[in-house]
């Protein structure tokens, strides 16, 4: 893994004047230094440097891509700006849900009218949404003032494209429907200087029946065990104290490497690089959390005491048409197990009600698994029929009515146990990450325990980053007030 200087160096070093080589990292230096050229253009004819704005809609993979975006246009000479202001502004879309599209869709027409008074203002368009071809279609046909459409599988493209369109002028669309290829040491932009999240794979083979997602991602592809530990120890030199480890199902790590490597087997070394003080990762898929990553999670105390665990239902029946691959009961025995060899551990989960055949009794063995399990938090979704998946062809669908009075129920155990659980910490001194200042209050900083709950206390911007000793005063629901304890065991006035 490159430093950001080596990268610099690296860009510098190319020769324009020499063929584009074909190995895929060295590509995309190449076409790094040629956008850089093209921006020089660009700047010394608008006479200002260009701006840039990612918005990023969807889960913490796109969040984790949109800092890749945004690393390679600042690498290019791009100064970052907020969406009104930018020149060029790339929506990083997510497709879960089909009212996502349509908040793309609305926000293109505002972005028209903004291009035709500036005639520099480029838009682009990536991330899962651009995986439909229909979607695709669409865009061409009645937004073709677009510059720029890609797709999940080639964001490490972005300075290639991009130098398309700038020497070109026209439309460039590249989508690739899969992939086996990952390509390191390209240019990242936190936007935590002492937290960062670390790709360990991509895509999904779990095909669940409501979920978009493996048609959009693609098919799991792991990195190696070497490049992720070696990203990691960069990180942690550059100053990250804490990790999230983000892949679909991080369960499956490792089955598709050459010599394959278990999940558990990489966290083990991933929690023995010096310096590194918190891990986290997500998502796991109950049906193949295995015994061994739970006795790793036991194991290192800078594993995080959280878990997210997605039940989505409590019926078995509901389950086996969500293409889940676990019961109910296995669920509840696999929670009694980690609880067993992590007793202080949070459990956070995911629920969708409505679910097509779902009936009054399928939806009591949700709130049985909920009342069971005594979840910390819960999202909580009404099932979207989303088209492309089998789900959607179900012809079973809940009355609209009945869904929301379900829901309604939900929300409200889910909201009791959800406090009960939190408040049990009251009282003690727990470690929180300071992560900023808090958005109502300035004279209070903003942290996060292991658990993942949050924690407002007072302190100032230069303890963010810091792990600190914070006494939890009282809770208020679903975070807690705070105050700073010193070495000594004294709270700081």
């Amino acid at each position: 893994m490159y430093t950001e200087r080596e990268l610099e160096q690296k860009v510098e070093e190319i020769d324009l004047h020499m063929p584009v080589p074909e190995q895929e990292e060295e590509r995309q230096l190449y076409y790094l230094k040629k956008c850089r050229e093209l921006l020089r253009e660009q700047s010394g004819a608008a006479g200002r440097k260009m701006t840039f704005c990612v918005t990023t809609f969807g889960c913490q993979m796109n969040a984790r891509d949109s800092e890749k975006l945004e690393g390679i246009l600042e690498l290019i000479g791009y100064e970052k700006a907020d969406e009104e202001h930018a020149d060029f502004v790339i929506y990083n879309t997510c497709t879960v849900r089909e009212n996502a599209n349509l908040k793309v869709y609305g926000r293109l027409g505002y972005l028209h009218s903004r291009k035709k008074k500036n005639p520099h203002l480029m838009i682009g368009l990536c991330g899962c949404m651009m995986q439909e071809p229909q979607v695709v279609e669409k865009i061409k046909k009645s937004y073709r003032f677009v510059d720029l459409i890609f797709g999940t599988h080639n964001i490490f493209k972005l300075a290639e494209i991009l130098a398309d369109r700038l020497e070109r002028g026209k439309m460039v669309i590249d989508i690739w429907k899969d992939t086996d290829q990952i390509v390191e040491n390209l240019p990242v932009d936190r936007k935590y200087p002492f937290k960062s999240g670390v790709n360990i794979m991509f895509g999904c083979n779990n095909f669940c029946s409501y979920c978009i997602v493996p048609y959009v991602r693609g098919r799991e592809r792991s990195r190696a065990p070497e490049d992720i530990i070696a990203e990691i120890e960069n990180l942690v030199k550059d100053g990250v104290v804490e990790v999230m480890l983000l892949g679909q199902n991080v369960n499956s790590y490792g089955k598709n490497l050459e010599q394959p490597v278990t999940f558990a087997q990489l966290l083990s070394r991933i929690a023995q690089i010096e310096g590194l003080k918190r891990i986290r990762f997500m998502t796991s898929h109950p049906k193949d959390l295995s015994d061994e990553l739970i006795e790793v999670m036991a194991k290192y105390p800078k594993i995080c005491r959280h878990l997210h665990l997605p039940v989505q239902s409590g019926s078995s029946e509901v389950l086996k048409a969500m293409n889940r691959r676990y019961t109910k009961e296995q669920y509840l025995a696999l929670v009694d197990k980690i609880r067993a060899a992590v007793p202080d551990i949070s459990l956070t989960t995911d629920i969708i009600v409505g679910f097509p055949g779902e009936t009054e009794e399928d939806f009591q063995e949700t709130l049985d698994v909920v009342r069971r399990v005594r979840y910390d938090s819960a999202f909580t979704f009404i099932y979207s029929k989303r088209s492309g998946t089998p789900a959607a062809a179900m012809d079973n669908q809940v009355p609209e009515e009945t869904v929301k009075d379900r829901f309604d129920r939900l929300l409200h155990e889910v909201q009791e146990i959800s406090k009960e659980m939190s408040s049990r910490f009251t009282g003690t001194v727990q470690e929180v990450l300071a992560e900023e200042v808090n958005d109502h209050d300035p004279s209070l900083l903003t942290g996060r325990m292991g658990n993942n709950l949050l924690v407002h206390f007072p302190g100032d911007a230069s303890m963010i980053g810091s792990l600190l000793n914070v006494h939890l005063d009282e809770c208020r629901g679903f975070y807690y007030m705070g105050s700073i304890v010193r070495k000594d065991g004294q709270e700081v006035e």
